[in-house]
């Protein structure tokens, strides 16, 4: 299916020194590639985001926020539609932030001040609430934990039409030589282009995905077993086991600790 561009919005002023920007992507749309002036930090409310840069491509969710330094060139979609917030930030205000595109890790008190600076947003500052949350914002961003990664995206077509298919049936249990007869490549080429690409091979990536859609899920409200069961695992023993050894702990421990 196809995906369609979205018009951003003209007579976008600079930050003083944060603009928060409230944002609904459709399904399969897309803001396409464009930079900006200032730095900015995307966030998913609700739903997953995918963003592309010059350099490499990914997909988050509401536990993820990427920070795009100025000058950034980047496009934002989201495959199944998602809510999400834009801070844009000044140059002065984000000093001390990485000078590259960073996938953070979105505490809980930093989901709240986003939360909360969007409901306060263009009401008067007289008793210096909103600059107080604009401080605090700042302060937890030069304090959150950059992650090694997110889950990487293709920008090829026929390994979009792959991932894709994957992301919407983890469980799907094709394999490799099954894909490559699909996309009309040998093996060898898929598993080149893959790591090309993504920067890792077709079976982690898979493993990765399956931890991504895990937290995903998990967040929607699924329980343990239903979401083992999504993602294709033979028992929920199985989903408890691998989750544990990727995160460090239980999905049960995990999602505890991320509602703080």
């Amino acid at each position: 299916m196809t995906w369609l561009p979205i018009t951003r919005p003209p007579g976008l002023l600079s930050p003083a020194p944060i603009t928060l920007r409230v944002q609904t992507i459709p399904a399969r749309r897309y803001f396409p590639d464009h930079s900006h002036p200032w730095n900015q930090l995307v966030y998913a409310v609700s739903g997953v985001l995918t963003i592309s840069t010059g350099a490499e491509s990914f997909v988050i969710t509401p536990d993820q926020a990427v920070w795009l330094p100025t000058g950034t060139n980047h496009r934002v979609g989201s495959l199944h539609g998602a809510e999400f917030r834009s801070l844009w930030i000044e140059d002065e205000a984000g000093s001390g932030l990485p000078p590259t595109p960073t996938v953070f890790r979105v505490p809980p008190l930093l989901q709240a001040l986003i939360v909360e600076a969007a409901q306060i947003d263009g009401q008067g500052d007289e008793d210096g609430y909103a600059g107080r949350i604009t401080a605090l914002i700042l302060d937890q961003l030069r304090r959150a934990h950059a992650l090694p990664a997110a889950l990487p995206w293709p920008r090829h077509e026929s390994l979009i039409r792959l991932c894709e298919a994957l992301y919407l049936d983890p469980a799907d249990t094709r394999s490799p030589q099954d894909w490559a007869q699909d996309l009309g490549m040998s093996p060898r080429t898929l598993a080149r282009r893959f790591e090309t690409d993504l920067g890792i091979s077709l079976r982690s990536w898979r493993r990765r995905l399956r931890l991504f859609r895990s937290v995903e899920l998990l967040g929607g409200g699924l329980g343990v077993t239903q979401v083992a069961m999504e993602l294709g695992y033979g028992s929920t023993s199985a989903f408890i086991h691998a989750f544990r050894m990727e995160m460090g702990s239980s999905p049960q421990a995990y999602m505890r600790k991320r509602a703080g």
